[in-house]
């Protein structure tokens, strides 16, 4: 909190009415619901673009659009999904639960906070609004490999530029505010080793962001120059080097994956030890592992380019480096599955969530380590093996987290329980669904089936149209949640206790249930709450 003397009296005030609650809000709660409604919505546009995609290719042939469509929505799919839904529901829940897991009344940059959430619905419409343009929206995958996102792209690739501009500058402010926040505003007697693994995970993807994000801005402008005015930088004819991009692109897009999956590995080292009643295995080899793969994702980008012709030398680097990214994260695995070892465990919602997560997780894990091995990259690379390794580790794992946090800690937000009967309802939906789409997948793409195209050869067509009716199950299942979710934002359930959960441990679980507008205007006494948070 500043020393201003206006902030101070906004913070002391109740929220205020209307729509200038939200449009003026530097409340920490106000700005976190509005980051996972934000990302709630892209989530359904998204998805929605990706049973289009599945509908597509429900049979081979072109049935129901055009090629050039087609390449727009697996584009577009792409960047609403990892920029648009998965990004902004960590930051949404870093922003509910930072401050009220180490005691702070808000976050340390409110008004930044505020900024950062409103550039985000503006940089979407933009490239929403690419679809209604001439020559039509970014068709050129997510990763918008150069020349295709230069020399051969549509006019519209330039709001697109624009609109990642903003969504970097809004991930950089909201990293700013987390590190201020978690350094400067912990409450007396927390240190960095008490501190909950939720807030230790998002510490390590804030310095990430930071670190990345302007790369990610750096070869979007190279792009813009190349288009615009004519430079060379990854113009082959002009003295420049398609692949310098894809190494560029890949040294903010390694990370960016794990910036992904880093606070999910928060939310689960969380439930996990709630409902096996047991206290987290290894919390300080949590925060270790977690470091640790923070900083080997910086050395293993080129992973994602052994096809383009790298050095022997080159190949067998990255292909080591990416093995050994593996050890950490089977550390976690390990851990998780040691706390569940010998626990009271009950399988509320949440848990069974977490539970997919790690066996599924794993399982995405594993085809990331068939991917690294150099020589066999080169049968796997651009097939929909790499689609099914990375939807196993995005779906079920960063999504599935999230959902599982949603469930975790929407009492505590909304101060009634949600309908347990449908949270089980919407999980085994889900966890059918995942595994119906993606799995046939590892096997159409072993057997040779490009990515990215609308059309494919016959011996394909059985695997696709399971995976097609898989995607639509789970796709449709996902409403389930959202009537679940406004049935607990509408007061329609039990009232909840301030705990929520029999054996859950936190800061935020001593205060009421729903959380009041302003928490912890005094900073609380951590002797008197007994906390432990993983430690006996």
């Amino acid at each position: 909190m500043t020393n201003n003397q206006t902030e101070a009296h906004e913070h002391s005030m109740a929220p205020a009415t209307g729509i200038k609650r939200w449009l003026y809000t530097t409340n920490h709660k106000d700005i976190g619901s509005m980051y996972l409604i934000f990302s709630l919505v892209m989530l359904l546009i998204g998805g929605s673009m990706a049973l289009l995609i599945r509908s597509e290719l429900f049979q081979p042939g072109l049935q129901l659009m055009q090629p050039e469509f087609f390449n727009q929505m697996t584009t577009l799919h792409g960047i609403i999904m990892v920029f648009g839904a998965i990004m902004p529901a960590f930051v949404g829940m870093a922003n509910w639960l930072i401050p009220m897991m180490v005691g702070a009344p808000d976050m340390a940059l409110p008004r930044i906070n505020n900024w950062s959430f409103w550039l985000l619905p503006f940089a979407f419409g933009m490239v929403l609004s690419t679809l209604f343009m001439e020559g039509g929206a970014p068709n050129f995958g997510w990763t918008f490999y150069a020349p295709l996102s230069t020399t051969y792209a549509p006019p519209s690739v330039t709001f697109f530029i624009f609109s990642v501009h903003i969504m970097g500058i809004s991930s950089v402010m909201g990293a700013v505010n987390v590190i201020a926040t978690i350094m400067n505003m912990r409450a007396p007697g927390m240190n960095y080793m008490k501190m909950p693994m939720f807030v230790w995970t998002w510490l390590i993807t804030a310095f990430l962001l930071l670190a990345v994000m302007p790369v990610l801005a750096g070869v979007v402008t190279m792009m813009l120059m190349d288009i615009h005015f004519g430079t060379s930088f990854f113009d082959a004819a002009g003295g420049g080097d398609p692949v310098m991009f894809q190494h560029i692109f890949w040294f903010f897009g390694h990370p960016e994956v794990y910036i992904m999956i880093l606070p999910a590995f928060g939310i689960v080292s969380h439930i996990i030890p709630t409902f096996a009643r047991k206290p987290l295995f290894g919390y300080h080899s949590m925060v270790i592992a977690t470091s640790s793969i923070a900083f080997l994702s910086f050395i293993v980008w080129a992973h994602h380019m052994f096809t383009v012709g790298m050095p022997l030398v080159g190949e067998l680097f990255f292909m080591y480096s990416t093995m050994l990214i593996a050890v950490p994260t089977g550390v976690k695995v390990f851990n998780w599955v040691a706390t569940m070892f010998r626990g009271s465990m009950t399988f509320e919602t949440p848990m069974l969530f977490s539970i997919a997560f790690v066996v599924l997780f794993t399982i995405g894990g594993l085809s990331g380590l068939m991917l690294a091995i150099a020589p066999a990259d080169f049968q796997y690379h651009d097939t929909y093996f790499v689609v099914a390794h990375f939807h196993y580790v995005l779906v079920p794992g960063a999504l599935f987290s999230i959902i599982a946090g949603v469930y975790f800690w929407i009492p505590k937000w909304t101060g009634v329980m949600y309908n347990e009967g449908m949270g089980k309802f919407h999980f085994w939906l889900s966890f059918i669904g995942v595994n119906l789409t993606f799995f046939p997948m590892h096997f159409i793409g072993l057997a040779g089936m490009p990515r990215r195209i609308p059309d494919y050869a016959l011996q394909f067509a059985d695997f696709n149209m399971i995976a097609s009716i898989g995607a639509f199950l789970f796709g449709l299942s996902q409403l389930i949640f959202v009537y679940n979710i406004i049935q607990c934002i509408r007061q329609r359930g039990c009232p909840a206790s301030p705990q929520v959960w029999e054996s859950a441990e936190g800061l935020e679980w001593t205060v009421d249930s729903p959380a009041p507008y302003h928490t912890f205007q005094t900073p609380p006494d951590l002797d008197k709450i007994q906390y432990s948070n993983g430690h006996n």
